[in-house]
């Protein structure tokens, strides 16, 4: 008996960084092993393959909803994927992306605490700045600030933000002000949820650790079914008659 769910189609935005696909598959496998039967497919919007025209025609008819794997608003979230998802799947829903959220939160805060693992473990005295790739988009940029709201709550610690490709403040220079203000380290908990080129630059913004991108971690994946399940539930809603 056919599976009666809609099929989950997480697309990510893609890398050329082999470790980047790699990354976003370990996490699907997560979300796999907590919905068993739950058709899962993986697409990108660019960069790396599938690409999401390909996944689409894939996934062989069927009603599908649409989850893009990004942290933040902006244009692939809120225009690029759901259009393409539109013309190529006739009844798809796109969820909205997954951050912020208080799962994001709680998977950086275990990232940060396996920088136990390295040579700079996070100290309560060390200053901790969330990195994020930055967007142009206003709305992706107070998600951004949100992200960072509910990282100092979960960690009962100030945070502060840097971006590394648009907006700013630019992430070298929240990494020098904290040092400025006396921080002995500082510590970049990467808002990413892949390797890639972003995370080559947090790793030369100066900062003492950086911490591995989000990638495959429980919470992660809960986020991806949660989204799955919001907009799966539109699906059933009456159109209204106006």
């Amino acid at each position: 008996m056919a599976d009666p769910r809609p099929a989950l189609l997480a697309v990510a935005h893609g890398t050329r960084a082999p470790a980047g696909p790699a990354a976003v598959g370990a996490l699907l496998d997560r979300v796999r092993a907590m919905r068993p039967g739950l058709a899962v497919a993986e697409a990108y919007g660019e960069l790396s393959e599938p690409s999401l025209e390909q996944a689409a025609a894939g996934l062989g008819g069927g009603p599908v909803v649409v989850v893009p794997l990004m942290l933040a608003r902006g244009y692939h979230a809120l225009i690029d994927i759901p259009d393409r998802a539109a013309r190529l799947l006739p009844g798809a829903v796109t969820a909205r992306p997954l951050g912020p959220d208080r799962l994001l939160a709680e998977a950086l805060a275990r990232r940060l605490g396996e920088c136990a693992q390295t040579r700079v473990p996070p100290r309560r005295t060390d200053a901790v700045v969330l990195g994020a790739a930055g967007s142009a988009d206003p709305a992706g940029a107070a998600d951004v600030r949100a992200a960072v709201q509910l990282l100092a709550r979960r960690l009962r610690r100030p945070v502060t933000h840097g971006f590394v490709a648009a907006g700013g403040p630019a992430l070298e220079e929240a990494v020098a002000e904290r040092r400025r203000q006396g921080a002995g380290r500082v510590v970049v908990a990467s808002y990413l949820l892949a390797p890639g080129r972003f995370l080559d630059r947090m790793r030369s913004c100066g900062a003492d650790a950086v911490t591995a991108p989000i990638g495959a971690h429980d919470a992660a994946a809960r986020l991806v079914l949660g989204r799955y399940d919001e907009a799966r539930s539109r699906m059933s809603e009456p159109v209204s008659v106006r």
